[in-house]
């Protein structure tokens, strides 16, 4: 059932952002009067699901769900069908516009994608308000694991900046710290500033969650018990351990790393009750846990903050140049020989595996709207930005050949048009069928 779900999800979203930007050649190009052959959902190689044919338009269904496309008379697209081109220009043909006209035809796909994401982004803004945890309320320092040890932390230390600038947002810091190049901390009553080690950040990668290395720190009050045996043993909700086989606890995450430490044993535990110490021996089950946790008091740092409709608006364009610039800003680990950032980029089977979806209680899944709506976003100004890459068969490869046009005067040559496109096109089929190989790659070898 889950994973019905998360590719349902996966279909939709993919559905909603190839219609639109799709869409977005389409209207203009309408607008210009030129004519649109086809205007299609997925790829039809050989075959389509669904087709229908209303006034000069083909509309219909693929059952290759790589994007989609609109077939635009008189234009060199990823179809290849250049018998059209060997006759002379017709006036409603996309070869015969002005070259302006030409450029917004083909920046329409592009400029929809980006819209959406802001449209996206302000109305989660507006209805739902944005809840991040303020790390500037935690007095304690980070845990810092040995992940981040290799980055350059050390224990106790306070980050005060980033590459310069201040991050309360957790979860931005985390990921600020990856594509950081120095950290400013206070350690030992000093302003101290490292560069980030590649070495830890390579270790993040390595791991299934790459922004774990960080976490906030708080006591070891216990808030949660779900293990009887740990109940049974005299433990309490409320309590807090205070030492474990005589060694002091501090914080949580020090109790953590001693239980885990001590699988199938008994571990004597001191904890603070009505204000007096009571010793207590607890059983740590043979996976190295108690059943037990502490992390309800960290809803105190967590903060919702609510936008008007305008202030939405604004909050909308902001969060979608986040977005983007984050994508981008990963780019140096992917390509980073030490991060090797590359092994866990994925394609259309890793995006399902990780589409998000909501869990209750009982075990039944559900869709969780505010994620799919954050996730389709995200996606649509990324694939905004992909397409502006000036490749033949991407939208920033017509548009490049049209602003060459508009600036030199005249067109690039038919022939050179068509043998750009072909080459494009191949890159492109064979990124696709790499980074596909490499979901199937990755399921084969257990490490999907």
């Amino acid at each position: 059932m889950e994973l019905a779900i998360k590719i349902f999800q996966f279909i939709l979203s993919i559905s909603i952002l190839v219609i639109l930007h799709e869409l977005g050649h389409f209207l203009p190009a309408k607008w210009f009067k030129t004519k649109v052959e086809k205007f299609y959902l997925f790829f039809d190689p050989y075959f389509s699901l669904v087709k229908k044919k209303i006034g000069e338009t083909e509309y219909g269904i693929g059952w290759l769900p790589f994007g989609g496309y609109v077939k635009i008379a008189g234009m060199v697209d990823e179809s290849m069908d250049t018998e059209q081109l060997k006759q002379p220009a017709q006036p409603w043909e996309f070869r015969a516009k002005p070259a302006w006209q030409r450029l917004i035809i083909m920046l329409g796909g592009v400029t929809v994608n980006f819209f959406l994401a802001w449209i996206i982004y302000g109305c989660l803004s507006f209805f739902n308000g944005e809840t991040t945890f303020d790390t500037s309320k935690v007095n304690a320092p980070m845990n810092y694991t040995n992940v981040a040890k290799g980055m350059g932390f050390q224990d106790g230390d306070k980050i005060l900046k980033v590459d310069g600038k201040t991050q309360n947002n957790l979860d931005k810091l985390a990921l600020d710290v990856l594509l950081s190049d120095e950290i400013t901390v206070l350690r030992n009553g000093k302003e101290v500033t490292f560069p980030t080690n590649d070495d830890g950040k390579a270790m993040a990668f390595r791991d299934e969650n790459p922004k774990a290395f960080l976490t906030p720190r708080f006591s070891a009050v216990i808030d949660t018990i779900a293990n009887p045996k740990t109940a049974a043993a005299g433990l309490k909700v409320g309590d807090q351990v205070i030492a474990v086989n005589n060694q002091k606890i501090n914080y949580y995450d020090e109790l953590q790393g001693i239980i885990t430490k001590n699988a199938g044993k008994n571990l004597n535990v001191e904890v603070i009750r009505n204000g007096a110490i009571q010793p207590l021996t607890l059983p740590v089950s043979k996976d190295g846990t108690l059943g037990i946790s502490s992390y309800k008091q960290m809803t105190k740092y967590y903060e919702t903050k609510h936008f008007s409709f305008g202030e939405s608006i604004g909050r909308g364009f902001t969060r979608s140049i986040e977005s983007l610039t984050y994508q981008v800003k990963q780019f140096k680990l992917i390509f980073n020989k030490k991060v090797q950032g590359y092994k866990k980029v994925g394609g259309p089977l890793a995006i399902i595996k990780n589409m998000p979806v909501d869990k209750a209680k009982d075990g039944s899944v559900s869709i969780d709207w505010t994620a799919f709506w954050s996730f389709t976003a995200m996606f649509s100004v990324w694939l905004a930005f992909l397409n502006l890459i000036p490749i033949p068969g991407l939208d920033g490869g017509h548009v490049i050949f049209t602003l060459y046009e508009m600036i030199v005067g005249k067109p690039v040559p038919q022939k050179i048009l068509e043998n750009a496109q072909m080459v494009g096109v191949i890159f492109l089929l064979g990124l696709m069928l790499l980074i596909f190989g490499a979901d199937i790659f990755k399921i084969i070898t257990n490490k999907f």
